[in-house]
């Protein structure tokens, strides 16, 4: 019955409901009196009807929306109550004016009829249109609450569902604008170290070059998914390192660590790339010894990434300066791809002169 009335038009479907109760209440209990109802009566009950069809309109279209749906309550009850007074107002005009005691005494009682005697509307007879008054606003205003309830929790997930389509499409938008910051940003230091090496080592250069379209590959295929394995992040930074290492002399000391063992997880692609990259870029000499420790560890459900090189004064500087943009990229894609779940710092350790950048990630 319900999917029946779900594919009517709403006003059919008051008509229907209300044909229905019309019959039940002011048709179907009349006829199964053993007596013949006069005409006035059937019209007082049509007036009931239409009377109650008013009632339950002006409670649902007027009163609830702008009272009760406002928080003022006193002046809801009242008009509803006013509203019943008025119906029982009607309607005993209209018995008074039908003459309908009467009538309906001479139907019931033939034999105890007196000629010219006139009969008064007893209050009895009032609680049938009062009460059924009051239940046809009584069930208005819950139709009218319950849509309103339905109609706001509909308006909530809809707004829900377009903040959440239009965080995601900045989201993307702002992601894809980063991972293009980056990119270029690490290529244009990579191409630089490989034609300064083209002048010293031939042979180094072509390793070099190796390497490279190896790690174009996946940063041209792999990265263009939201998440990749971190066993191939670890391996891209390997290959970074060991790019970076051929131009290096032996005063540059360098250690890298996996963990050990490695649990495959999903990672977002060159968030870790930055960091090592910084290193280098900070914490290489040509004059000076210089060291650059990587260190990559794993708990259950969380990976723990610290850097560390050293520190020159003549690149006495933060790394989230001057042209350091993958560190400050890499922090804005943790905020987007990591809310509440990463805990990035980058401290500077005068006395063993050393940076460090420490990033704890949750990856459960």
């Amino acid at each position: 019955m319900a999917s029946i009335f779900s594919r009517l038009p709403l006003f059919l479907v008051h008509g229907l409901v209300w044909v229905l109760l019309g019959l039940m209440l002011l048709v179907f209990s009349p006829l199964n009196m053993n007596v013949t109802l006069p005409a006035e009566f059937w019209i007082k009950q049509g007036i009931l009807f239409c009377l109650w069809i008013g009632a339950f309109y002006i409670n649902i279209l007027i009163w609830v929306p702008k009272f009760l749906f406002e928080n003022k309550i006193n002046l809801f009850v009242l008009s509803a109550f006013g509203t019943t007074l008025v119906v029982i107002a009607l309607i005993w005009l209209t018995e008074y004016s039908l003459n309908l005691p009467t009538l309906m005494h001479q139907a019931f009682h033939p034999e105890k009829h007196i000629p010219g005697e006139s009969k008064s509307v007893p209050l009895w007879a009032l609680t049938f249109p009062f009460f059924s008054t009051l239940m046809a606003l009584g069930i208005g205003t819950t139709i009218a609450a319950v849509q309103k309830s339905q109609k706001d929790t509909l308006l909530r997930q809809e707004e829900a569902l377009l903040r959440k389509t239009l965080e995601q499409q900045r989201t993307n938008s702002e992601l894809s604008f980063l991972k293009a910051q980056i990119n270029p940003h690490f290529f244009f230091n990579t191409l630089n170290n490989i034609y300064a090496l083209t002048m010293l080592n031939v042979e180094s250069s072509r390793q070099a070059l190796l390497k490279l379209s190896r790690m174009m590959r996946y940063v041209l295929y792999d990265t263009q998914k939201d998440m990749v394995l971190l066993s191939q992040e670890i391996a891209f930074i390997q290959d970074y390192i060991e790019l970076m290492q051929l131009r290096l002399t032996d005063k540059v000391e360098i250690s890298f660590q996996k963990p050990t063992p490695l649990r495959d997880v999903q990672i977002a692609p060159m968030i870790l790339l930055p960091f090592v990259e910084n290193a280098f870029k900070h914490g290489v000499s040509s004059l000076h010894a210089s060291r650059i420790s990587i260190a990559l560890q794993q708990q259950p459900g969380q990976l723990e990434v610290k850097v560390r090189n050293t520190m020159f004064s003549e690149q006495n500087k933060s790394l989230e300066q001057g042209n350091g943009i993958g560190l400050v990229n890499t922090r804005r894609r943790l905020d987007l791809l990591y809310p509440d779940h990463y805990n990035l710092s980058v401290a500077e350790d005068t006395t063993q002169h050393e940076y460090l950048v420490h990033l704890t990630l949750d990856l459960s």
